[in-house]
């Protein structure tokens, strides 16, 4: 194999798949990248044995052939040779190395065969659909901080995105939750999404889908099967992830429909209130206490070894009073998703769960349960 490539190209590729690269891994191949040049250039692969990612970038090839090299040392390289440079790749009969040729650079990795390299094969996926790049980031950014880490909940450690009829037309939700809180958004269901299987895509999966749709061009290409999900980027990268086998909650029965009392507060002002005055919370309890009465709102934090915070607001609530206690951590993090000046919270009780949006019908809709204070 011998092949030419510019640098800028090629550390943009290593950028896309050395990420899925394990830094620990107990198979010495799942370290490696794939590197197979051909007639359409220099095609890059790399697998963790769940997701896999690979890439074709335009290259000057002389000989053709494919090599697997280690990723993060490959990455390494590229990343500190000089802009503009020309890069040579070449494997030279059955040594076992690739040289790595720029300027006056010269490097020699050891390499492992292509043979033993893994290929995720995807097999059949026959739900196909094309969707707005910019629809499935937003679908993204905004549940993915409700992704849950429990790993005895595994079914709860991804996205759940599925099509349903709602507001008198097909959507596409995508819905996390982690037990305590739970994020809904949804756009219009793209064409050919109906009838597709729910599928829940996982944390990692969703964290790297995340980096590559924000240079991955207008639309993105989803073919789905009930194991498997391919993502394809008009940028020239595909990815390719296992789901999770398990069945998502019937999250529609944790969603109130029935908390009558509204409070409307100003988004930006209320979040550096509950910031400033959890300031004082425990690390462990990170609750903020919300006392509700006739058009206004005092955030307080009781901490018995450190003291304690108060601080009030005027906010748009007309019903009862109310006292209700949150985790600051999870109310900073959904009022960062919302896009209006305003928030909306409908409140039923201090037990129950209280749903949070921009305003009333808006695509994106949070509930988190409270606690005690």
């Amino acid at each position: 194999m011998k092949v030419t490539v510019e640098r800028a190209a090629l550390l943009r590729s290593l950028g896309h798949v050395h990420r899925v690269v394990e830094r620990r891994n107990t198979i010495p191949i799942l370290s490696n990248v794939l590197l197979r040049s051909g007639p359409d250039g220099l095609q890059l692969k790399a697998t963790d044995l769940d997701i896999e990612v690979t890439e074709t970038i335009p290259a000057d090839v002389v000989d053709g052939g494919a090599i697997t090299v280690p990723a993060h040392v490959i990455y390494d390289i590229v990343r500190k040779l000089p802009d503009g440079a020309q890069v040579s790749l070449e494997t030279s009969g059955e040594t076992g190395q690739m040289l790595i040729r720029s300027g006056r650079s010269r490097f020699t990795l050891g390499a492992l065969p292509e043979a033993d390299f893994p290929d995720l094969a995807a097999g059949e996926l026959p739900h196909r659909f094309e969707l707005p790049a910019a629809d499935l980031k937003r679908l993204i950014d905004k549940t993915q901080f409700a992704i849950s880490t429990e790993e005895t909940r595994y079914y709860l450690n991804g996205i759940f995105f599925h099509t349903i009829e709602a507001e008198g037309s097909l959507k596409l939700r995508a819905v996390a939750t982690d037990g305590h809180r739970l994020a809904r958004v949804q756009t219009e269901a793209p064409e050919g999404s109906a009838g597709m299987p729910g599928i829940i895509v996982p944390r990692k999966a969703v964290a790297e889908i995340q980096k590559l749709v924000e240079d991955g061009g207008e639309t993105v290409g989803v073919e789905i099967s009930s194991a498997k999900v391919r993502f394809s980027f008009s940028s020239g990268v595909t990815l390719i992830s296992k789901l999770i086998d398990g069945t998502f909650p019937d999250y529609q029965r944790v969603i109130p429909t029935g908390n009558d009392k509204r409070l409307t507060v100003e988004r930006d002002q209320f979040a550096k209130a509950v910031d400033r005055v959890s300031t004082i919370s425990s690390e462990r309890g990170r609750a903020v206490k919300l006392a509700m009465s006739d058009g206004r709102l005092s955030l307080s934090v009781n901490n018995p070894d450190s003291g304690s915070a108060t601080e009030e607001l005027d906010v748009d609530y007309e019903a009862g009073p109310l006292d209700i206690g949150f985790n600051a951590r999870y109310l900073l993090d959904i009022t960062a998703q919302l896009d209006g000046d305003t928030a909306l919270f409908r409140l039923a009780d201090p037990g129950s769960p209280t749903v949070i949006q921009d305003r009333e019908g808006a695509p994106a809709l949070y509930v988190l349960m409270p606690m005690r204070v």
